[in-house]
């Protein structure tokens, strides 16, 4: 984007490394504030000076509306990642004061997190009316996302004890899963041109689709290497289809959800159109979900859809050969013994 004229700002979490190699300011932005790990009392790299108590989302939301501000008069790229609602859960007094004595609905019931999510919504509006009052909301594409589910489902998929803070019913688990509720999120598109208002897209998506995106919106050209994404702009203009015969998951590790409890083990899928298949790799079980028919995945069809079961298996396989991907071996109970460091050699 920066090679195609756009201004290129990040503010928020990384999460990638804060060292001089990987810190984006250092990997293409042209401006690049870095925080995370609390809300309240943050440190930002590089370190900058904020007044004291403030809220990281508002002091993220103020580098945001100031970089637009100042970017008015060129194309411009702001990529703002917030750490709300990320834990440690941590909320402005008065928004939890807010929804302290609302009645909880459903599995959402925590003030706290509310709170979080009513500072992020501030955020979302500010940026908006930023835009608005500078007219240029008529030639600037929006586009609100996350990063995967709210941390929910573990009680009912009897993960220890409920940990729970809020619920993404009636979608199956939550973080840390490969289950609808770990990795289905929102993603909202404003834009001008033949983006139309109040449409919507149920083709699937995930996120390393936006880089192609991003490059068609801004007629920038794109690297030599290949890449994974697909061009959303089609689906965003009304198409009903995107090329693409499936969108393929890899996870070959673990998470934990207490003692020797785990949100997920390891695990790949592949998802064509609304069919799901996903092979747990401790066990090589297979689960096989129409999200169609059973947005919850709770029937599954492995068995009953052998046929389809087969062939998605071996489309899974094949793509995990072709890219080489790393595979988990089985723990043999032996440790392995620690590296010793290398002794430095005394001076003469």
């Amino acid at each position: 984007l920066k090679s195609a004229g756009y201004a290129t700002g990040m503010f928020g979490k990384w999460h990638l490394g804060n060292n001089d190699r990987y810190h984006p300011g250092d990997r293409g932005f042209d401006e690049a504030i870095v925080s995370a790990g609390v809300h309240f009392k943050f440190k930002t790299e590089p370190r900058v000076e904020y007044p004291e108590g403030q809220y990281l989302a508002d002091f993220l939301t103020d580098k945001a509306v100031d970089f637009i501000t100042r970017h008015k008069d060129e194309p411009f790229f702001l990529y703002l990642p917030h750490f709300g609602v990320h834990a440690p859960h941590e909320a402005k007094p008065e928004w939890i004061e807010h929804f302290k004595g609302k009645p909880g609905v459903g599995g959402h019931r925590n003030p706290v997190y509310a709170a979080m999510i009513a500072s992020v919504d501030e955020s979302v509006g500010r940026v908006m009316q930023t835009l608005d009052a500078l007219k240029l909301a008529d030639r600037t594409v929006v586009v609100f996302t996350s990063d995967n589910g709210g941390v929910g489902g573990r009680a009912r998929e009897g993960l220890g004890e409920n940990k729970d803070i809020t619920d993404n019913a009636p979608l199956r688990s939550g973080k840390g899963s490969l289950y609808e509720g770990g990795t289905r999120v929102p993603l909202i598109v404003r834009g001008p041109g033949n983006i139309k208002a109040g449409t919507t897209c149920d083709v699937p998506t995930i996120h390393v689709d936006f880089y192609p995106t991003l490059l068609a919106l801004a007629h920038a050209s794109a690297p030599e290497h290949l890449l994974d994404g697909a061009n959303l702009l089609p689906l965003l203009e009304g198409a009903t289809s995107l090329d693409r015969p499936a969108i393929y998951q890899h996870f070959p590790g673990y998470l934990a959800s207490g003692k020797n409890v785990w949100r997920t083990t390891p695990v790949s899928l592949i998802q064509e159109g609304n069919w799901k298949l996903m092979e747990f790799l401790e066990d090589g079980r297979l689960e096989l979900y129409n999200l169609a028919t059973d947005i919850g995945e709770k029937d599954n069809l492995a068995e009953k859809q052998s046929a389809r079961t087969r062939d998605l298996y071996a489309k899974l396989v094949a793509w995990r050969k072709e890219i080489s991907a790393p595979m988990p071996t089985p723990n043999d109970g032996v440790a392995q013994p620690k590296k010793q460091p290398k002794k430095k050699k005394s001076k003469e």
